[in-house]
């Protein structure tokens, strides 16, 4: 059996007009093979399957796919150990290749889509995208959106406690109603960790936002995404239909630009799996919700901060002003989810809103005294020096006779 280098090869030197044994001769090859390959033309070799080879699992194979098909979850290296109690004298890696070979496809059952009745639950969830604002050309920012679904979205920089409860009251403020439970991923501004016994223990600041709001808090399973597919699948839909390709000035400027675009686009469409429209699918639903509050929410959180030399406090690493009159460098600080608190001695002395990300700064005008504008001192090479005698008092003459005479009377004393 020749390659299809050596069949070429040929039928080259027959069409150069060598002979049957010069052929034979120069390539190596019999000269009844050159004879047959010449007769058969440009019609290529065929190659036939290989002859099966005895391997040494081959006895037993009907014991692995007995085994398999009673139990398919056994291992390679279980099946190798009972195999060599029954006289298998081969390796590990011989038995893996057979039971990769045989064993069954797992069965992937139908999933079966989890509805809750109107107004039961809600899901909340933050995904994380990279953005490049046109305001700050060359620096590439991470923002994260903020999903509760029922239907609420919004970017903000930094996924820190005070601002995830903010944008709790926003949603359900914008939602305009409360459901009976939400249900959370394991994020560190929700959950906290488990207990001993395997018990949730879920962050106490969004426990007293739930017990003032009436909604029960409930964590999905660890590596469970598909548990929250309600929410997990709007980010993608949001990624490529919203974000990809847009640009944004700022984070004000991607948050109206969201806005519009779910009040455009994603409500008013036909949504892929109910088949229906999202905005009448929640008008249906919204009077199922638990009514709001009604008081508005708030929780303080106190803490101790120290006045820096700029007249500023540290709050979650952005800085906020106090006024020039401030006296003591530690102030109490109450921190709200709407807003910050800053006070001297009990007395309240500075409001500000919350700010999002880190790294930023908020100077009240009104903190900062406007200082009337310094006498210029006229400077050193502009002075002017004068010799003693340069400036002549004025006298009457009667003056400058008496000094004539007075002089005339020593001259002649001597």
């Amino acid at each position: 059996m020749v390659t299809f280098g050596e069949f070429i090869m040929i039928l080259e030197l027959h069409r150069q007009g060598l002979k049957v044994a010069a052929i034979a001769r120069q390539l190596g090859i019999d000269r009844k093979t050159v004879r047959k390959y010449i007769s058969r033309g440009l019609e290529p070799p065929t190659y036939g399957p290989r002859p099966h080879r005895q391997k040494s699992t081959d006895p037993f194979l009907p014991y692995l796919r007995e085994r398999l098909v009673a139990f398919p979850g056994l291992t390679a290296v279980r099946l190798w150990r009972e195999m060599r109690e029954r006289g298998y004298a081969g390796g590990y890696t011989a038995v893996k290749r057979a039971v990769r070979d045989i064993r069954p496809e797992p069965v992937t059952p139908f999933e079966v889509r989890f509805e809750t009745p109107p107004g039961e639950q809600a899901q909340v969830d933050l995904a994380r995208f990279e953005v490049e604002f046109t305001d700050e050309p060359g620096v590439t920012r991470i923002v994260w959106l903020f999903s509760m679904v029922l239907g609420y979205s919004r970017f903000l920089i930094h996924q820190d406690l005070q601002s995830v409860l903010r944008c709790h009251i926003a949603a359900l403020e914008a939602i305009g109603g409360v459901a009976r439970e939400i249900l959370y991923d394991r994020m560190k501004t929700a959950v906290i960790g488990e207990d001993p016994d395997g018990l949730v223990i879920y962050n106490r600041a969004l426990l007293d936002l739930a017990r003032h709001y009436g909604f029960q808090p409930r964590a999905c399973r660890p590596y469970r995404p598909k548990t929250k597919g309600k929410v997990e699948r709007p980010f993608r839909y949001i990624r490529e239909d919203f974000f990809l390709g847009t640009s944004f000035r700022n984070l004000d400027d991607l948050n109206i630009q969201l806005r519009r675009w779910l009040d455009t686009v994603a409500n008013p469409r036909l949504h892929a799996t109910t088949q229906r429209i999202v905005n009448e699918a929640f008008a249906e639903e919204k009077p199922m919700l638990k009514p709001l509050p009604l008081v508005p929410y708030r929780t303080v959180l106190k803490l101790e901060r120290r006045l820096s030399h700029e007249g500023m406090v540290s709050v979650s690493g952005n800085l906020y002003s106090v006024p020039d009159t401030t006296r003591r460098r530690v102030l109490d600080v109450h921190v709200f989810a709407d807003e910050i608190r800053i006070f001297e001695d009990g007395v309240l002395i500075a409001t500000h809103a919350p700010l999002e990300g880190r790294d930023q700064r908020r100077l009240d005008p009104t903190h900062r005294k406007i200082l009337p504008p310094k006498r210029r001192r006229r400077a050193d090479s502009e002075r002017i020096i004068r010799r003693s005698g340069d400036q002549v008092a004025r006298r009457p003459l009667d003056f400058y006779d008496a000094v004539a005479r007075r002089l005339a009377g020593q001259g002649g004393a001597r």
